[in-house]
């Protein structure tokens, strides 16, 4: 790799299978650096369910989830989190994994889940609902 001024030119010593697999690896981490850098990274979460909501205070979010507890979710550095509405949480930074991760954190705390579609989604995810106990006819 050679950084002359404002342009990174990534080589790769050979043609083997692997040298082209990490040759596009690090293209990939380079780019998404400097895009974290220009431009951020957003996740947005939506919280569905009765009761359910999220606020910020410092450096942790307080969520609701229907546990007999609040959760307390500690903000790690370089990540701000702004909740819109009591049910919208919107997650931004400058490293695409770390984002994505806290997201994916966030999520697994009270997963959707698929006969009512309670729980922490993200915002364009569609949840496939099943079809619950019904009156069976004899």
């Amino acid at each position: 790799m050679e950084v002359n001024g404002p342009v990174a030119n990534v080589t790769r010593p050979d043609e083997t299978r692997k040298s082209k697999a990490l040759h596009g690896l690090v293209r990939s981490l380079l780019n998404n650096m400097v895009l974290g850098v220009t431009k951020g990274f957003e996740k947005e979460l939506h919280i569905e369910g009765v009761g359910y909501r999220a606020t910020v205070a410092g450096s942790k979010l307080n969520l609701t989830l229907g546990y007999s507890h609040p959760v307390e979710f500690d903000i790690p550095k370089g990540i701000t989190i702004v909740v819109d509405a009591q049910t919208e949480v919107k997650i931004t930074g400058t490293d695409k994994e770390l984002v994505g991760q806290v997201a994916a954190n966030i999520r697994f705390l009270r997963e959707p889940e698929v006969y009512r579609g309670k729980g922490v989604r993200y915002k364009d995810e569609v949840i496939r609902r099943k079809a619950g106990k019904t009156a069976s006819s004899k």
